[in-house]
C-alpha cells in the first residue's frame, strides 16, 4: 500500500475527527460568516508529488480554500432559491458517502440500497399527498429532474405518432406549451435535441400573473387539430412563485390528448399546509412532477427527484435503457435504476432525505414552510412601510420580488443591490419584471427569524443613503 494512504489508514478517526471540528466552527458561525465576499486564490497550484497527507490537506483547506466559502446554507442567502442543511440531513449526506453505495438496482446486482430509494420516495408522496401512482427516483437537481421528465415526454410524443425517438432520433417537430417555463425547463429542451426555441408561448393571465391565460392555452390546444403536445406547467415561478390552475388543466386532459408536467421544484412543498395546499390542487393528474430538495427540503445540494407515472414505466424504460450492456440483465424483466433515470453511476442521494423526514416528520416541514412564508409576508410589508421600495408582484408564498420606488430610479437598482450583496450581511437576486429592474428576496431556509429581518433591513437603509443620495 501507498506510505501515505497507509498512514491515513491508521489515522483516520483524526482525519475525521479534524474535518468534524473544521464543519462545526462553520456551522455555529454561520450568522457572522459573510453571505458574499470577494477572496480570490491562484488555481495554477502544482500537483505535489507525493502527496501531502489528508491531515495537512485539512490545514491547507482551512487556510486556502475555507475564506472562499459564503454562508449560502445561513439565514440571510435569499439569493436563488437556496434552503440550508438541517442537522439530520447532514448527518445523512455524511452517511451516504462513508457508507459509498452506487444506488443501481436491488440485490440481483449487488445491492439493496435502492430499497432506501424506494422507501424515501413513498415518505415523500406521503408528505406531499400525492398517490402512489407515481413512482420516482433521485437526480442532482431541477434542471436533470426536468431533463429526466421531459425525456420520457418526448418519447410518448413519438409513441403518438408510431415513432420511436430514443431508438431512432426525432423525425418529427414536438409540440409544447408553457407560459412561464423555468430557464431550466429550457435548458432541458436543448439538451433533449428539442430545441430551446421551440415551444409555444402561451399567455399569461392579466393582471400582473405568471400563470397560464387557460382560455388562450385551450385557444392553443385546438389549433393542433387533435395533435399531441407537452404542456410545462408551474408550480411556484421564480419571480412570483405564481401558481397555474391545476384543475382547469386536469378537466383539459380529459378532452385533450397531451402529456402534462409540472414543474413544482420549490413550489410543490405548499402541499405540506394546511394554508397553502390549496395552490397544487388537482396536480396529481400530472404525468409527471419535478421537486428539488435542497431548496424547501433543507438538505444539501445535489438532491432532487423526479415523479412519473407508473404507467409510463415502459416509456422510461425505453428513453433511459442501457440496452448494449447485457451484464446488466434484462431491462424489460429486472427493475433497475440504470434503466429509468440519465444516471448509470450514483451516490445514495435519497439518504439526507431519508434522515431529514423521519428526524422531523409532516409538522416540521409544514412549520419550515409556514414560518418562511410569514417571514417573506414580514419582509415584504416592511419594505413598503418605509416607502422607499414597492412590490413588483403580490407576494403569493416565499418570495418577495420588489424594486426602489420610482422609475427616475431603475438605473440604480443593479448598484444598490451590489452594494448591499457587498456588505455581507444579505444575498439577494437581481432580476427583470414585467419591464422593470427588480430585486428578489427567497425564504427557504430553516435557521431565518425576524431578527434576520432587522437586520436587512438595517443594511437596506444604511446602502440606500451611499447610493441615492
Amino acid at each position: 500500500m501507498n506510505p501515505v494512504l497507509h498512514h491515513d489508514l491508521n489515522n483516520f478517526e483524526s482525519i475525521l475527527e479534524k474535518a468534524k471540528q473544521q464543519a462545526i466552527v462553520f456551522l455555529n458561525n454561520l450568522e457572522n460568516i459573510p453571505t458574499s465576499n470577494k477572496e480570490t486564490i491562484d488555481t495554477n497550484r502544482e500537483l505535489n508529488q507525493s502527496g501531502l497527507g489528508s491531515l495537512a490537506v485539512l490545514e491547507e483547506f482551512h487556510t486556502r480554500l475555507a475564506p472562499l466559502m459564503v454562508a449560502s446554507p445561513g439565514p440571510r442567502y435569499w439569493g436563488f432559491v437556496t434552503g440550508g442543511s438541517t442537522p439530520a440531513s447532514i448527518a445523512g449526506d455524511w452517511l451516504a458517502s462513508v457508507y459509498d453505495q452506487n444506488t443501481q438496482a436491488v440485490a440481483a446486482q449487488g445491492g439493496n440500497s435502492a430499497l432506501i430509494e424506494f422507501e424515501t420516495i413513498n415518505l415523500l408522496l406521503q408528505l406531499l399527498d400525492l398517490p402512489k401512482s407515481f413512482s420516482g427516483g433521485f437526480v442532482t437537481g431541477a434542471t436533470m429532474s426536468n431533463f429526466t421528465c421531459l425525456g420520457v415526454a418526448r418519447q410518448w410524443f413519438g409513441k403518438q405518432l408510431g415513432k420511436d425517438f430514443a431508438k431512432n432520433g426525432i423525425s418529427e417537430p414536438i409540440n409544447i406549451f408553457s407560459a412561464t417555463p423555468h430557464s431550466s425547463s429550457i435548458k432541458t429542451l436543448s439538451m433533449l435535441g428539442i430545441g430551446s426555441q421551440n415551444y409555444t408561448s402561451i399567455k399569461a393571465i392579466e393582471g400582473n400573473r405568471e400563470a397560464i391565460d387557460i382560455a388562450d392555452l385551450e385557444k392553443n390546444i385546438k389549433s393542433l387539430n387533435e395533435k399531441p403536445f407537452i404542456l410545462i406547467s408551474s408550480a411556484g415561478t421564480v419571480n412570483t412563485a405564481d401558481f397555474d390552475d391545476f384543475e382547469a388543466i386536469s378537466k383539459l386532459k380529459e378532452k385533450y390528448n397531451f402529456w402534462w408536467h409540472i414543474d413544482a421544484a420549490f413550489g410543490g412543498f405548499a402541499a405540506v399546509s394546511d394554508k397553502y395546499k390549496h395552490l397544487v390542487k388537482g396536480w396529481e393528474g400530472a404525468d409527471s412532477i419535478t421537486i428539488d430538495c435542497h431548496k424547501w427540503l433543507n438538505v444539501p445540494y445535489e438532491s432532487a427527484f423526479y415523479l412519473v407515472k407508473v404507467q409510463h414505466t415502459a416509456l422510461q424504460i425505453e428513453t433511459f435503457q442501457n440496452s448494449n450492456a447485457p451484464y446488466l440483465g434484462n431491462p424489460l424483466e429486472n427493475f433497475n435504476y440504470l434503466n429509468v433515470l440519465p444516471e448509470n453511476s450514483r451516490r445514495l442521494r435519497a439518504l439526507p432525505v431519508w434522515f431529514s423526514l423521519l428526524a422531523y416528520g409532516k409538522e416540521g416541514f409544514r412549520d419550515i414552510v409556514e414560518n418562511n412564508i410569514a417571514l417573506a409576508l414580514h419582509f415584504g410589508n416592511a419594505i413598503i412601510e418605509d416607502k422607499i421600495f414597492e412590490l413588483l408582484a403580490p407576494i403569493r408564498l416565499n418570495n418577495v420580488c420588489f424594486t426602489v420606488k420610482g422609475d427616475h430610479n431603475q438605473e440604480k437598482v443593479s448598484r444598490f443591490l451590489t452594494n448591499l450583496n457587498d456588505t455581507g450581511k444579505v444575498f439577494m437576486t437581481p432580476t427583470f419584471y414585467q419591464g422593470r429592474n427588480g430585486i428578489r428576496a427567497s425564504f427557504v431556509n430553516w435557521r431565518t427569524t425576524e431578527n434576520d429581518i432587522r437586520i436587512v433591513i438595517a443594511e437596506m437603509k444604511e446602502t440606500l443613503k451611499a447610493v441615492y443620495l
